[in-house]
């Protein structure tokens, strides 16, 4: 098999079609996963054990079963019983809330990072409860926990291609599309690879760079 720079340039369409869906699962996904992670973390430490529970039960259910068996249930069973959505928005939704499992206990490491002399000083001031997490506990808890968010970021990136499983033409599915049209192979899956790399490594410098500014 000969490299075809010609496949190179008719792949490349496709392949903007594919990128851009990446781009907005990937950055849809991340949104969701840090907002409802932080609820779930948030949730987690609540008074009252009626919140804690189920929170406890749905979390350690979501992280302990696979993305893509989550994604044929929301995509396959959910219109059974009424809930109808497209495939990417399934997908997005699929993927923010796997990994706000798992962003749900980079929060919880964070916020327990934070010194207990932090805890007293607010109480010493009479804080408000709701005052002290918002000016206090949290400001310190996200600048401790974006390294470890910027993995999941890389995750999630490395997941989407499991998006092609209930229809969503993602790079892979792209690829794919372009390769049984075509019958070439080589170039576009090498492209997506690249595509890969390149996206992953900008994404690391966009958050090494926000983990400085953070840190000051």
């Amino acid at each position: 098999m000969t490299w075809d720079w010609s496949a190179v340039s008719a792949f490349l369409p496709y392949f903007r079609d594919g990128l851009l869906v990446t781009l907005q699962a990937l950055v849809l996904g991340s949104l969701i996963s840090f907002g409802l992670g932080l609820v779930w973390a948030l949730s987690a430490r609540a008074r009252a054990r009626w919140v804690r529970w189920p929170v406890g039960v749905l979390t350690e259910f979501v992280r302990n079963t696979p993305l893509l068996v989550q994604l044929f249930f929301l995509f396959y069973v959910l219109p059974e019983w009424g809930l109808t959505f497209s495939a990417l928005v399934t997908g997005v939704a699929g993927i923010g809330l796997h990994y706000s499992t798992y962003t749900m206990q980079v929060y919880r490491a964070g916020i327990e990072a934070v010194p207990a002399g932090q805890w007293e000083a607010a109480t010493a001031l009479s804080l408000p409860r709701r005052r002290t997490w918002t000016a206090v506990i949290l400001p310190q808890a996200v600048r401790r926990v974006v390294p470890a968010l910027g993995n999941y970021v890389i995750a999630m990136l490395k997941d989407t291609p499991l998006l092609m499983a209930i229809t969503v033409l993602e790079m892979l599915g792209r690829a794919r599309l372009f390769s049984q049209q075509n019958f070439r192979f080589t170039e576009p899956l090498t492209v997506i690879g690249v595509a890969f790399v390149v996206i992953s490594y900008l994404a690391s410098l966009l958050l090494r760079a926000l983990e400085r500014r953070l840190a000051h």
